[in-house]
């Protein structure tokens, strides 16, 4: 699903390069878990954000889907976006003015279908992550891990193939936590979600089958 081939990043200041990303070489396949961890300024966060295409790589190839994302056109990547690529981020980047109800419509929109197509997969999530009670409550209204939930629940909306969490349990209490990775994983076991994260956590990188370790933008 997922291949980078030499692919590095590099920021510039006048004439000199600092490079973030080095000679990363990563094939992650359909259905796997997989954790990327490392040091702060590993260059993590700067990885995934690549393969969710929301940055692009300074240099070498990165494939998705058997797709080179470097050739693909905006409307292209924007696609790819509303169908393939659901994200979970630590800060949950919920809209405050809009309720859970309208958050997790929010991808949908992008998306031709009719408001009762829409209804139906927001009453889905929302039964399936026990929040029909709250769909009207705005996101200020709700603890941390039922933040993460929404939010987790509008990456789900669109039907991904691939799941991106950056540090998804980041904010939250042990046990919120121990809920958002347990959910992570029967998602990928049950539905078959090819899952990506970020974490500094042995432990959150227990729930997944395989570590890709980050060090000064090298995989070490």
């Amino acid at each position: 699903m997922i291949e980078c081939i030499n692919v590095s990043k590099h920021v510039s200041k006048g004439t000199q390069k600092t490079f973030i990303l080095q000679n990363i070489n990563v094939k992650i396949e359909e259905g796997e878990f997989v954790s990327i961890m490392g040091p702060s300024g590993s260059g993590k966060s700067t990885l995934l954000h690549i393969l969710g295409l929301l940055e692009d790589a300074s240099g070498g190839i990165y494939r998705l889907q058997g797709e080179e994302v470097q050739s693909l056109n905006e409307k292209k990547k924007n696609d790819i976006h509303r169908n393939v690529i659901g994200f979970v981020f630590q800060a949950y980047h919920l809209i405050d003015e809009l309720t859970v109800n309208e958050n997790i419509e929010t991808p949908l929109l992008y998306k031709k279908m009719n408001a009762a197509e829409r209804k139906s997969i927001i009453a889905d999530l929302l039964d399936k992550f026990q929040m029909v009670a709250k769909k009207d409550l705005f996101p200020h209204q709700l603890s941390g891990g039922q933040q993460q939930l929404v939010g987790i629940a509008r990456a789900l909306a669109i039907h991904p193939k691939l799941i991106l969490a950056d540090e998804p349990t980041g904010n939250l209490h042990s046990e919120q936590a121990e809920e958002i990775m347990q959910l992570f994983k029967r998602l990928n076991e049950k539905e078959g979600i090819t899952i990506v994260q970020v974490t500094h956590s042995e432990y959150n990188a227990s729930f997944g089958n395989r570590i890709i370790k980050l060090k000064d933008g090298w995989i070490s």
